[in-house]
């Protein structure tokens, strides 16, 4: 039975999963968390392609009919050579400037991301084509990954790292922030107290649903059983408890040998 094949770094891109179930209720899906390998934000580009393609290739030997890589950096770095190695199609992540563009009342606009999607071509041209008139002021946030992956959402570590990351944008006045990182949307509650409630919190999630729902729909995929399916290409023993923490579900955990 074809389904929609999720795949992230790690467990960030689960975020864009539940987006995507309840876009699309009736669709199996599968979830492939690249953990051995996170985070991706520091590793050159050329290994970041390199698992694009390992995670990708094997959500389709799965039966993937529709791929989505749920990861910033990874679209940053590897969605066009995706698209050209295989012929399912392909929907990839892109920071939410454009609805933060649209929603700021000030012209000053943040974006919390990674190294590796601050750095890419395809950021940089995103902010050329739709920020004219608005400042947008990014903030790299190296270590915001992992306090994710080990499932620390609020604890005091996770608060000051935070903390750091946003006093720069609150330093020039930004009234709109994007969630630059599929990890990030966890995040939002502590983010959205922290910077008060005249901030507007851009999340992708649900934009990049619609658009894999368009995609379904065109190619035709079959509806299924609802079946989730999620695998790891790290020990799942570790893996699982955060995973069944943010899906709020107590999925099966396969590994994952790509």
């Amino acid at each position: 039975m074809a389904s929609i094949g999720i795949y992230d770094s790690g467990l960030g891109g689960l975020s864009v999963l539940r987006a995507v179930r309840q876009a699309l209720p009736r669709h199996d899906l599968g979830y492939l968390a690249d953990t051995a390998f996170c985070p991706y934000g520091p590793r050159p580009v050329a290994e970041v392609q390199a698992r694009a393609c390992a995670c990708t290739g094997w959500l389709i030997d799965q039966g993937a009919g529709v791929v989505v890589v749920a990861c910033n950096t990874a679209t940053s770095a590897a969605l066009e050579l995706l698209r050209a190695e295989f012929t399912v199609p392909i929907v990839g992540m892109e920071p939410g400037v454009k609805p933060a563009i649209q929603a700021t009342r000030n012209g000053q606009v943040g974006v919390l991301a990674t190294d590796g999607t601050l750095a890419g071509t395809r950021f940089a041209a995103l902010v050329k084509r739709f920020a004219v008139g608005v400042a947008v002021h990014t903030v790299p946030c190296p270590g915001l990954v992992a306090q994710v992956e080990a499932g620390d959402l609020s604890g005091p570590a996770t608060r000051q790292l935070l903390a750091r990351y946003l006093a720069p944008l609150q330093m020039r006045g930004v009234d709109t922030i994007v969630l630059g990182c599929t990890h990030f949307p966890f995040l939002a509650p502590v983010i959205a107290e922290l910077v008060g409630p005249d901030v507007t919190i851009i999340d992708t999630g649900l934009p990049v649903a619609r658009q894999v729902a368009r995609v379904a729909a065109m190619v035709e995929l079959p509806t299924g059983s609802s079946r989730l399916r999620c695998a790891t290409t790290g020990n799942p023993t570790y893996v699982a408890p955060v995973m069944h923490r943010l899906l709020y579900a107590d999925v099966p955990l396969e590994h994952a040998d790509c």
